[in-house]
Formats: C-alpha cells, sequence, structure tokens
C-alpha cells in the first residue's frame, strides 16, 4: 500500500467513494481496503491522464505496480486494455482487485501480491514488455529513483511511463532517456506522462496522447 507523507484521514473517507470514471465501467463503485496511508489516484488526476492518453486503450498490455485500490488498473481494462497486470505486495488490495474484477467480469486484469521491485526485476529478466507502466510508488525513501529505470526496462519502444511522485521527477526521467510529455500538479502530487522514444524516430510524429502498440 501507499504511505502518504501525513495523516490522510479526510483523504482516505473521500477515497472510499472511488468510482471508475471511463469506459464500459464507468460509474462502478471501486472498493478501497482499510489501510494506513493509502493514496489512492484522485478522480481529477485520473480524468486528466485519461485525457492525456486518449480515451480508448484497445489492444494494449498495462502494468500497474505499487497498485492499491487499483483504481488505474480498472480504468485501463475498461478502456480495452488487453492485459492489465496489477501488482501490490498487500494481500488485502490485491484480494479487493480481484473481487471487483470478479463481479465486472474483467478477465483482462491480473492481479498479483509481490513486491513490486522485486516482480519488475523478475519481468524485465523473462523478457516482459508493456505499452503503459503506471508508476506510483511509496513517496520518499528513494522508490522512485530505483522503480522508474525498471519500468523503462519493461517498456516497449514508443511506451508510455505515468508516475506520481512528491517532486518535479522530469530531471531524473532526462537522464534516462525519458521524454516529458506532460506534467501537472495536484496539491502534494505531481504526476507525469513520459515517453520511450522509439528507435530511429519511428512513430515520433504520433500526438502525445497516442500509444503505439
Amino acid at each position: 500500500m501507499k504511505p502518504a507523507r501525513s495523516p490522510r484521514t479526510a483523504a482516505a473517507g473521500a477515497s472510499h467513494r472511488l468510482r471508475i470514471i471511463g469506459g464500459q465501467w464507468k460509474r462502478t463503485p471501486i472498493p478501497v481496503p482499510e489501510g494506513e496511508g493509502l493514496r489512492p489516484t484522485p478522480d481529477r488526476v485520473r480524468e486528466t491522464l485519461f485525457n492525456w492518453l486518449g480515451q480508448q486503450l484497445d489492444g494494449l498490455s498495462c502494468l500497474d505496480l505499487f497498485a492499491g485500490s487499483g483504481a488505474l488498473s480498472f480504468e485501463a481494462a475498461s478502456r480495452g486494455a488487453a492485459r492489465v497486470v496489477a501488482v501490490d505486495r498487500s494481500r488485502a488490495a490485491i484480494a479487493s482487485i480481484r473481487a471487483l474484477a470478479g463481479k465486472l467480469g474483467a478477465g483482462t486484469i491480473l492481479a498479483l501480491a509481490a513486491d513490486a521491485l522485486v516482480h519488475a526485476e523478475r519481468a524485465a529478466r523473462d523478457g516482459e514488455r508493456f505499452d503503459l507502466v503506471f508508476l506510483d510508488p511509496p513517496f520518499r525513501d528513494g522508490w522512485i529513483e530505483r522503480s522508474l529505470p525498471l519500468a523503462l526496462q519493461l517498456l516497449r519502444p514508443g511506451g508510455r511511463i505515468y508516475v506520481e511522485a512528491e517532486d518535479d521527477i522530469t530531471p531524473l526521467a532526462a537522464e534516462l532517456g525519458l521524454a516529458t510529455l506532460r506534467h501537472d500538479r495536484a496539491g502534494q502530487v505531481h504526476y507525469h506522462l513520459l515517453s520511450c522514444p522509439p528507435p530511429d524516430g519511428a512513430g515520433a510524429d504520433l500526438p502525445p496522447g497516442s500509444l503505439t502498440t
């Protein structure tokens, strides 16, 4: 689960009213298990993200590291993603994601109880690649610095990484060879859409909201 930087009592109450905001399961409530420091991506931020990405993710393969409530996983699956892997070390969170996926018949969602970094390292060794990676790790303690390079290894050329962080990570992204397509801020949270440039400029003329497969 995602430790926050400060007490989140009010936010926790709001998080229990999470809903899928787009796609075939629009307005479906997303259960949020009790847990200290849970920090689901707010509705307004998710709405902005999927305006950036485009509302349809048909056929894409997505990875949601540090999945928490699974809100980003469900948004992607609701919009037609062909495969969504949701990873979180909290068994309660994964059980909640699996329960809702079963209720919706969302067979494209695979929810795994695992350490996000260990899973990412293993997946990279096994040659798994994704079109879109959601990266929303705990704040502080160097999680972004450790997880973003792994996310890059798992990305297909021309793919995207969505990152939530406590600071602007544009300089770090540039060091890794990632282009920052979009960056905004909501309260204390900076959120970014990063791109892995395709080889030889292939697909470089695609608009920021388009994803290659």
